[in-house]
């Protein structure tokens, strides 16, 4: 009889730990992988891609206190959901918020981020598809907003927020 009591003590504890979990990293913040050279050098400064170099991927802290409102800003980092396959995650700096005007790359045109979206971009534009691929996505699709590379240990440290160079057009 004993065995059977400290066995569903057991689970019970285990099945709470699990809820507490998931309720963090649902609600607050999660740890993300970032693959990849879409962020190089910002993320993945490593040029290899061995299966040693692959195990130490950086790993980002993401927070989602920002999703609450969609309180972003101009060189947020931010995790989403690609538009394109609702199964991918991608990682990028956002470039653009609603109601500018961004200078399309390789192009003539300037374009006007429409009202619920952004435009995101991937610091190392020969590797990154981004919304100079898709366009401005829309904020509903943002995961949240990476804020400390947390793997590997010798890259553990808070994420530097950089404005775009270029890009957004002032009116």
């Amino acid at each position: 009889m004993g065995t059977i009591s400290s066995f569903w003590a057991y689970t019970r504890k285990s099945l709470t730990a699990g809820l507490i979990a998931f309720t963090v990293s649902d609600r607050f913040a999660c740890i993300s992988p970032v693959r990849g050279l879409s962020m190089h050098p910002t993320f993945n400064p490593h040029t290899t891609s061995s299966l040693l170099e692959s195990l130490m991927d950086d790993h980002v802290l993401v927070e989602k206190f920002c999703l609450e409102k969609y309180k972003f800003s101009r060189g947020d980092i931010v995790v989403f959901r690609s538009p394109s396959n609702y199964k991918e995650k991608h990682i990028k700096r956002i470039i653009g918020l609603p109601g500018d005007w961004i200078k399309v790359p390789h192009q003539q045109d300037t374009l006007k981020i429409p009202e619920g979206h952004c435009w995101v971009e991937g610091d190392n534009a020969t590797s990154s598809f981004d919304s100079r691929s898709f366009g401005p996505i829309p904020l509903g699709l943002i995961q949240g907003r990476a804020t400390h590379i947390v793997w590997p240990p010798q890259r553990v440290g808070k994420l530097e927020k950089r404005l775009p160079q270029e890009g957004v057009v002032q009116y």
